[in-house]
C-alpha cells in the first residue's frame, strides 16, 4: 500500500488527486494504472515525475486525457549522479542511492506545486519521506475548510468556530520569530504521550470526548471540570472585596451583569467600544473587570469610549485590577454573566446557575461557545461571521434576552439544570478515581 496524504474532508465528490511515485519504471507504471481508473470515475489526477520519465510513459487513452494532468519537475543535479539519469533503470544498482539522494531535492517545486494546487490527496512513495510534514503545512488552503463538520466527526454537530475565529486563531497560532507553532507543539506533545487528561466530563460533552478517543488511539481520561469551591467568606481581611459587596448588596437580585474575559484575553480597541455602548444601551447594572493592559511591556492600552464612566456611573462599576470573580458570581445581585467562553468562567457561573452570554475572542473559545449554544446552554452575541464585527444593539439584545426575556427563560432554566451536574460532588469524585487509578496501574 502507498501512503495516502490528506489534503482536504470530502463527501460523495470528485476529488484532485496528486501521485508523485518513486523514480523506478515498476512503481511508475503501477502508479499510471491507478491513475488511469481513478480518472475513469471521473477524478482530477496530477502525476508527477521528472520530464524524462513522463515522456517514456505510456500513452493514455484519449478519453482520459481530460482528467489526467502530467506535471514535468526537474531532478536537480547530484554529484556522481550521472547526466539524464532520472530512473533506476538508467544506473547501475550501486548509484542509485545518488538518485535517491536527488529525489530529496524535489522539496522546492513541491512545494511551489502545493502553493499553487488545490487538492484532497496525495498519493506517494517510499522515498518521498519529507512530503508529509510538507503536506501538513499546505493541508488546509481556504478558511472554508475550518468552519465545516470534517468527515471524521460521525455524528450531528453544528460545533464550529466563525471564519473571523479561524483567522484570528491562525494570526496567534505562530509570529515570524518564532521557530514552533502551537499547532506542532500541540501535536508532538500529544504524539508522545501515553494518555490526555481533559478538563471535562463524559456527563458534559460524551459524543466528543469519545471522538478524542478515537483520535488520539490513546486513553482519555476526564478530571472532571474542577468547580471552585466557596472560600471562608471571611471578608474583613479583603478590602477591595468589602467595596465590592457594598455596591453589589444595594443592587437588586439577579439584576447584574458580570463581565470579564480572563487574564489572557484583552479586546481590540473596536470591540471594547462596541462593547461599552452595548452595555450602556442596555441600561442594566453591570460590574465588568476590565483587562486593558497585558503587563507593562504592553504599549497598546485600549481605553473606554470618551465619558462612559462618567454617563454610567449609576449604572455599573469598572474594575481594572484583580477582581475575586467567583465570590462576585456567587453574589444574589449577579443575573448574568458576560464572558469570553474561557472554562474558568463557564464553569464558576453554572455551577452557581446563572446563565451565560457569550462574546468569544480567540483560541478555542468560539468552539467552547458553540458548543454551549448547540446544548442551550449558553446565548451568544451575533457577530459577523467573516470580519467578527458586532454592534452595541447585539450586545444589549444579547443580555436584555438572557436576563429578562420570556424567550430567554430555556436559558436561565438550563443553567439552574447544570448546577446539579456540575456541583455534583460524586461525578468530580469519580473521575478523580479514574485518574488515579489509570495512573497507579501504569506505574506498576
Amino acid at each position: 500500500m502507498q501512503p495516502l496524504l490528506s489534503m482536504a474532508e470530502n463527501g460523495d465528490v470528485k476529488l484532485n488527486i496528486a501521485m508523485l511515485p518513486w523514480l523506478a519504471f515498476g512503481h511508475l507504471i503501477p502508479y499510471l494504472e491507478l491513475a488511469k481508473l481513478m480518472a475513469s470515475k471521473g477524478h482530477m489526477i496530477s502525476f508527477i515525475s521528472t520530464p524524462r520519465n513522463i515522456d517514456r510513459l505510456p500513452k493514455i487513452p484519449q478519453t482520459l486525457t481530460p482528467f489526467i494532468t502530467f506535471i514535468k519537475i526537474n531532478l536537480p543535479e547530484v554529484e556522481n549522479l550521472p547526466k539524464n539519469a532520472e530512473s533506476t533503470r538508467d544506473l547501475p544498482a550501486n548509484k542509485v542511492k545518488y538518485l535517491k539522494m536527488a529525489c530529496d531535492g524535489l522539496r522546492k517545486p513541491m512545494v511551489d506545486f502545493l502553493n499553487n494546487t488545490s487538492l484532497d490527496w496525495i498519493i506517494c512513495d517510499f522515498a518521498t519521506y519529507w512530503l508529509g510534514p510538507m503536506v501538513a503545512k499546505h493541508g488546509r488552503t481556504s478558511v472554508d475548510d475550518f468552519v465545516k463538520r470534517p468527515n471524521w466527526v460521525s455524528f450531528e454537530s453544528e460545533v464550529r468556530p466563525s471564519a473571523f475565529h479561524v483567522t484570528r486563531i491562525m494570526q496567534n497560532l505562530t509570529t515570524d520569530d518564532e521557530n514552533v507553532s502551537d499547532t506542532y507543539r500541540l501535536a508532538t506533545t500529544i504524539r508522545g504521550c501515553d494518555a490526555v487528561v481533559m478538563r471535562s466530563s463524559f456527563a458534559f460533552e460524551p459524543d466528543w470526548l469519545s471522538l478524542l478517543t478515537e483520535l488520539y488511539r490513546k486513553p482519555v481520561i476526564t478530571i472532571g471540570l474542577l468547580p471552585t469551591k466557596a472560600n471562608d467568606n471571611n471578608d474583613s481581611d479583603d478590602t477591595s472585596w468589602l467595596e465590592t459587596k457594598h455596591w453589589l448588596d444595594k443592587r437588586e437580585k439577579g439584576s447584574v451583569v458580570y463581565i470579564a474575559f480572563g487574564t489572557e484575553t484583552k479586546p481590540s480597541q473596536y470591540e471594547l467600544t462596541q462593547l461599552a455602548l452595548g452595555l450602556e444601551l442596555s441600561g442594566l447594572p453591570f460590574f465588568w473587570v476590565l483587562n486593558d493592559q497585558r503587563g507593562l511591556s504592553d504599549d497598546e492600552v485600549i481605553e473606554l469610549p470618551s465619558g462612559f464612566e462618567e454617563r454610567t456611573r449609576g449604572q455599573g462599576m469598572v474594575c481594572k485590577s484583580w477582581a475575586p470573580q467567583f465570590k462576585i458570581v456567587s453574589h444574589d445581585s449577579v443575573g448574568v454573566l458576560l464572558i469570553h467562553s474561557g472554562m474558568g468562567s463557564l464553569v464558576d457561573g453554572l455551577q452557581l446557575g446563572k446563565p451565560l452570554v457569550l462574546l468569544p475572542f480567540t483560541f478555542d473559545q468560539g468552539l467552547i461557545a458553540s458548543y454551549l449554544v448547540e446544548k442551550k446552554m449558553a446565548c451568544m452575541v451575533y457577530r459577523e461571521d467573516v470580519d467578527g464585527s458586532f454592534t452595541p444593539e447585539s450586545v444589549a439584545d444579547s443580555l436584555s434576552l438572557v436576563m429578562v426575556k420570556e424567550d430567554g427563560k430555556m436559558y436561565r432554566e438550563r443553567a439552574k439544570e447544570m448546577m446539579s451536574l456540575l456541583g455534583d460532588k460524586n461525578v468530580q469524585d469519580k473521575c478523580l478515581d479514574e485518574l488515579m487509578c489509570f495512573l497507579q496501574s501504569s506505574s506498576k
